[in-house]
C-alpha cells in the first residue's frame, strides 16, 4: 500500500480527469444511496475474489465510510501478485470527510430501495 490520500488530493485528481480508479468497498445498498462521483462499487466481501481486475491499472483509491475499512482494502489490493506496480492509496478520512467537504452524489430512490446488501464493515453510517 502506497499510503493514504486527503479528499482534497481525490478531488482534484477526478477533477483532472487523472488514470485513477476510485474504489467504494461499502455494500451495493449504501454505494447506490450516496457516493463520490466516478467512483465504482466492489464491496469489500468480494474483494479478494476481484482483485485480479486491478492489475492492469495505474493508480487505485479504496474508498469507505471513515477510512478504517479502506487501508484493509488498499492493503489486500496492494498484496496480491499481479498489482505490485499499481500505486495502492487509502482515501483518509472517508467518505464521511469527502461529503462534508465536497458533497456526495446520491442514486435514485427506485435503486436504493431495491439493491440488496450487507451490512457496512464500518457500522450502520449511511456512508
Amino acid at each position: 500500500m502506497d499510503g493514504e490520500i486527503t479528499p482534497d488530493e481525490v478531488k482534484a485528481l477526478l477533477e483532472a480527469d487523472a488514470d485513477v480508479r476510485l474504489v467504494d468497498i461499502r455494500d451495493r445498498r449504501r454505494f447506490e444511496h450516496s457516493r463520490i462521483p466516478g467512483s465504482e462499487n466492489v464491496p469489500f466481501h468480494e474483494l479478494a475474489n476481484r482483485v485480479a481486475e486491478f492489475e492492469d491499472d495505474n493508480r487505485v483509491v479504496t474508498v469507505c465510510p471513515h477510512g478504517k475499512d479502506s487501508v484493509r482494502a488498499a492493503r489486500l489490493i496492494a498484496s496480491a501478485t499481479g498489482t505490485t506496480d499499481v500505486r495502492v492509496q487509502s482515501m483518509a478520512g472517508g467518505l464521511e470527510k469527502y461529503g462534508l467537504k465536497f458533497g456526495l452524489a446520491a442514486g435514485d430512490e427506485h435503486t436504493a430501495t431495491d439493491a440488496g446488501g450487507d451490512a457496512s464493515a464500518d457500522g450502520d453510517a449511511p456512508f
